[in-house]
Parts: structure tokens; sequence; C-alpha cells
């Protein structure tokens, strides 16, 4: 029997939705399998995590487990007879305003008979690339029951996002609906980009000699490559702004940008750069000048 949500989250019963989000993605993180291979303890909290965000992050689920409609799992709740529903004057009401035996009893056990019941959610969690996350696509992950489901990934997924995929889960029970699968996604980082909300952050590589004469770099973005013009005499670590080529648009999210941090790398120096240098009478500079007291 699963425990009940609150406690599993460690959260209290009037807990914000964000207060849930955050709870759960800290529980996943720690007891995830991928960071926890061949623990079935942690393979065990982690499903129960799951459960419990399942029925707490959706406002409907959440409002019929704490009116007693749906247990810990998400399973429909028989209801409970009570005395009071028997109450009532009318023909035939025994002494006190109750029925007979029999319209009592009838009642009863119509109210506690199992009619038809959803069925129970299955969860996966599924590895995304950086950039599958960031502009979208298709991942394939295979059911218990040998069946293969293609998963569409869309543009901006975050970690820890959560996509369901209405009545992919278990069958209901006496012709109720089925489950669904809940999916996971977990994003996995990438070597050059680094993303912060919609935007995407890079530090770009540049020569000496484009850094001070200025010319066309290319740069890459989540949607390809794109050439882009260094100003002469640029500093290490100015900053670029491309509009529109962070996370791409979709549905009401506008599109991010993508931050170029400029970081000069002067490379292997030939003879003909030495030579120069030896001659180079530079100008002398304080690079703390400016800075004030520290």
């Amino acid at each position: 029997m699963a425990d009940d949500p609150y406690k599993v989250l460690g959260v209290k019963k009037d807990a914000a939705a964000d207060e849930i989000r955050s709870a759960y993605r800290k529980l996943a993180k720690k007891y995830h399998p991928d960071l926890n291979p061949g623990d079935k303890a942690a393979e065990e909290k982690f499903k129960a995590v799951s459960l419990a965000n399942d029925i707490l992050s959706d406002p409907e689920k959440r409002g019929r487990y704490d009116r007693g409609e749906i247990d810990a799992a998400g399973a429909e709740r028989a209801p409970q007879g009570n005395w009071r529903n028997y109450a009532g004057a009318g023909a035939g009401a025994g002494p006190g305003g109750f029925g007979g035996f029999e319209d009592i009893f009838s009642n009863i056990f119509e109210q506690r008979a199992h009619g038809p019941a959803r069925g129970q959610d299955d969860r996966y969690s599924v590895k995304a690339g950086f950039l599958e996350a960031v502009n979208g696509g298709t991942k394939r992950i295979t059911l218990p029951d040998g069946q293969s489901l293609d998963v569409k990934i869309p543009p901006g997924t975050t970690e820890g996002d959560v996509l369901r995929l209405r009545g992919r889960g278990q069958p209901g029970r006496g012709g109720g609906p089925a489950g669904d699968a809940l999916i996971e996604i977990h994003v996995t980082p990438h070597k050059l980009f680094r993303r912060e909300g919609r935007n995407i952050h890079l530090e770009l590589p540049i020569s000496l000699k484009e850094a001070v004469l200025g010319g066309k770099v290319t740069v890459p973005t989540p949607a390809g490559d794109v050439v882009m013009t260094v100003k002469p005499h640029t500093e290490s670590g100015t900053e670029l702004r491309l509009r529109g080529r962070g996370v791409p648009a979709h549905g009401h999210h506008h599109a991010g940008d993508l931050h170029v941090k400029l970081r000069i790398v002067v490379g292997p120096a030939d003879a003909a750069l030495e030579e120069f240098l030896k001659g180079w009478d530079q100008p002398s500079f304080d690079p703390r000048a400016g800075l004030g007291a520290y």
C-alpha cells in the first residue's frame, strides 16, 4: 500500500505547488536509479516519490485525494456507508425516521459495490540530450509488454519535466478508463552550451588577431552555426547577444537568446609573433585601475 504522498515528499497538507515541485525534484535527484545503480531501496524510494508527485502536482487528483475519493496510489476508493445516509422520513420508514432493514442493507451494498475504476499510471525515466530537450525530438521507450512507444519531447523541455501520455498506463477495472504513462525527462549536459531559462550561454574562443583586428567568426547555436562579426579591439570577456538563437519559441513561450562570451586564446606562438612582441613597446596600464578600494 502506498504511503501518504504528503509524508513521502515531506511537505505540509497546505503546501503550495512550488513547494511540492521543489521537494519532488530534490528527492527524485537523490534517489534516481541512474545515480544509484543496483540499489533496490533507492529505486523503491524513487517510485514512491514519483507516485506522490503524480497525485500532489495534479490539482484535480490532489483534491480527490484530500477528499478521500482516491487512495495514495491513485486508485478509486469505494464509497463509505454512514447511518446518516439512511435517515429520513417517508412511507415505510421505521421508528425515528429510518427505512426498513432491507432498504438499509440494500443501499449499503449498492454503495460499496465495486464500480468502474481507473487504471494505475505507469512511470518511466528517459534521458534526453541537451539539444533534444532544447529543440524537441522523439525518444523510443519499451513498455513492460514488449511494445515500443515513441515519446515526443516538446521544445524547451527542462530537467525533471514529466510528460503524460493519456491512456497508456494500466487497464481500468470494471470498464473504467486506463491509466496514463508518465515519462520523466532527464537532460544530459552539453560540452559547449549552458541553459538559463529560455536563454543559452556559450563561451567562444577567438584568436588574438580576431580580437585586435576584428573579423567574422563562426558561432555554434542549438539550431546550427551562424556567422558573427567581432569588432576591432575587442577585450576578452566581452559578451554578445544573438536574439532568438536560444530556446526556440513554442506554444506561448517566446524564443530565448544566445549569450556569447568571447575568450581570447593566443594559441601556439611562431617566430614572427615572438619577434614582434620583443620589439613591441606596449603602453603600461594598471588592470585594477577604476575598481576602487577592495
